[in-house]
């Protein structure tokens, strides 16, 4: 194996790990407050009126489209590996895309809520949570691309782990002739003993 293909196995554990902890980030940070502020109305009104949920579930159910896509490709090889991880990167890219086209919308939303109870002139700033969810997203997306570029020279499950493929079948002898240890192997084996 050439020595560029040994340094690329290497980046198998990190790469995936990057890509699990950005996915998770972006499904947590998603979730979360983004927007938050402060204000006063100029008549007692009552923040139950308040609807706002402030949190993104389109870059929380990007980033959990994401988690999946790193399972797969834990337990897959070959060209569907690759493919997983190819979609891996779209939703990732549409995760980043979503955070940083709310970023004017969701102060804008809240604006406007403020603004049903009384609160016309509000400070607002987005929370740590938008900015950990731009981040996730962005490495996110680094994580799915060198997966997709170095998949094939990473390592895979062994065969073993498949499941057994239909082959020639041995000889059977008469089921009075069998032990019970071949009774119990021909069943493993998805086989009728009896037959």
């Amino acid at each position: 194996m050439a020595e560029g293909g040994k340094s690329k196995r290497h980046t198998f554990g990190p790469v995936v790990l990057l890509g699990l902890a950005a996915g998770g980030l972006t499904a947590i940070a998603g979730n979360q407050q983004v927007v938050d502020g402060t204000g006063s109305a100029k008549t007692a009104n009552s923040a139950l009126h308040l609807t706002y949920q402030g949190d993104l579930p389109l870059v929380t159910a990007l980033g959990l489209v994401v988690l999946a896509c790193w399972g797969v490709v834990l337990v897959t090889r070959g060209r569907v590996r690759r493919a997983v991880a190819a979609l891996g990167v779209l939703a990732a890219a549409g995760a980043l895309v979503a955070v940083l086209v709310a970023y004017p919308q969701a102060i804008d939303d809240l604006r406007d809520e403020l603004a049903q109870v009384g609160v016309t002139d509000p400070s607002l700033h987005h929370t740590p949570w938008y900015w950990l969810a731009v981040a996730g997203a962005a490495l996110a997306v680094v994580a799915g691309v060198l997966a997709v570029r170095w998949a094939p020279q990473w390592p895979e499950m062994g065969r073993r782990y498949d499941a057994p493929t239909s082959g020639p079948e041995a000889p059977q002898a008469p089921a009075e002739e069998q032990t019970n240890l071949d009774l119990w192997k021909a069943l493993d084996e998805g086989r009728d003993p009896t037959a």
